[in-house]
């Protein structure tokens, strides 16, 4: 089997728009939450979420946070409205991944050998809603022909080959809030046993709409307790936790065979080593007992990488800031870790991004491998009354620097599916 290494990142999310800006606000300590402002919320018992901040003022966000979005650097205005934003927020990030990799294909046969695996957990929610709404109202002539190429999940991987030219492989995943690990890792297995030698890959979502909020409060999953304060609402681990505040934007990562990254003088950021994934075969929104679903995963991940826990410095968690899965996955880490435990620094980036859902793995693959090259922690936002007990140092408030040579991420989605990726220093 080939080795995997990443050579390109890309982010689109709530804390910034661009690698290196969202990287530095999540650091020091910035959130990305906000009060709903860009649809009526008043009837919603959860009002506030992790919004993009745009130029364009669709949304409330954070205007003044540097690394504001701008639509019409990604296409025209024109084109946009044939697209739902979980493809537009796609688009953006591959497009600084694979600027930021220096990939180019020289060659018919280099594309080709080039491919791309992105998915979404729900996909074009809005341009469902939307069209939903335009049958009932008006009627089934008004629909546009851009309705379901708007909706299906599939198509952020069918817009990005078509924008670069990307022959190889094309496909996408729908794991929930595994989507984005799951779609790095199926990436990095395509690349691994020779199917091509580079794969853009990675997750994005936007289902921060009156139906998204609405139908995750109905499950009981989503927070409500902070609709005045937002920049406190998600708190994983933290007593006052009551459910997950939703975000939204895309992660995408470019992968590339080790030994065609380093022919062309790629800058080589990290390489994967350790791909788990699993099923809790359980229940469809609950975790397993103990965490144990989520613990094989990161098992498997940890035999495939060939590691001994003393060798993770850093654990990205799940930790979406509901009571019962924040523990569970604590005991899950304890467990794979052993003893090793209390020397490992794990945070949860989602209290500064809130629940990216389908996107939540690939952003939180970047910052993990942001992490491993700058040996700090980013802290967990809201940790103030730490109420899961645990020799882990959770990393409250402020970033940690660690020490050791991997990394882990993990992502659990409704239904029990579960990813675990690990990334080490390059060579």
């Amino acid at each position: 089997m080939r080795r995997v290494v990443v050579t390109g990142l890309g982010l689109v999310s709530p804390v910034g728009c661009g690698v290196s800006v969202a990287w530095d606000n999540l650091l020091a300590g910035k959130s990305g939450a906000s009060q709903i402002e860009h649809f009526d919320a008043s009837d919603l018992a959860c009002k506030v979420a992790a919004v993009i901040p745009r130029v364009d003022g669709r949304a409330g966000g954070h205007p003044e946070m540097p690394g504001v979005f701008d639509p019409d650097a990604v296409m025209s205005a024109r084109d946009r409205k044939r697209i739902d934003d979980f493809i537009l927020y796609s688009i953006a990030a591959a497009d600084e991944a694979i600027a930021h990799s220096g990939w180019e294909a020289q060659s018919t046969e280099q594309a080709e050998r080039a491919g791309v695996v992105l998915g979404s957990g729900i996909g074009g929610l809005k341009s469902t809603y939307d069209a939903s709404i335009l049958l009932n109202e008006r009627g089934p002539r008004r629909l546009s022909p851009f309705v379901v190429p708007s909706m299906l999940i599939n198509l952020p991987s069918g817009q990005v080959s078509i924008r670069h030219g990307l022959k190889g492989p094309n496909s996408a995943v729908a794991t929930a809030c595994a989507t984005g690990a799951h779609a790095i890792g199926d990436a990095a297995r395509i690349i691994a046993c020779g199917d091509a030698d580079m794969m853009v890959a990675g997750g994005g979502e936007a289902s921060i709409t009156r139906l998204g909020i609405a139908s995750f409060v109905a499950c009981r999953a989503m927070t409500t307790a902070y609709n005045e304060t937002p920049e406190k609402a998600s708190r994983p681990y933290d007593e006052g936790r009551d459910g997950f505040m939703m975000g939204e934007g895309a992660g995408v990562v470019v992968l590339e065979d080790y030994e065609s990254a380093k022919a062309r003088g790629a800058n080589i950021l990290a390489e994967l080593v350790g791909y788990g994934m699993s099923g809790d075969a359980y229940h469809i929104t609950s975790p397993a007992p103990e965490g144990e679903g989520g613990y094989r995963a990161m098992k498997m991940a940890l035999k495939k990488s060939g590691l001994k826990p003393s060798d993770i410095g850093y654990v990205n968690a799940h930790g979406t800031s509901t009571p019962m899965g924040d523990e569970l996955e604590v005991r899950a880490v304890e467990r794979l870790l052993g003893d090793h435990a209390a020397d490992v620094k794990m945070s949860s980036t989602k209290s500064a991004t809130g629940h990216l859902l389908g996107a939540a793995g690939a952003l939180e693959a970047i910052f993990s491998i942001l992490a491993l090259r700058d040996k700090i922690a980013p802290p967990t936002l809201n940790l103030e009354n730490p109420n899961v007990e645990t020799d882990i140092d959770l990393v409250p408030l402020k970033a940690k620097s660690f020490e050791g040579k991997a990394v882990l991420s993990n992502s659990f989605g409704f239904g029990g599916t579960n990813a675990a990726l690990i990334f080490i220093e390059a060579e």
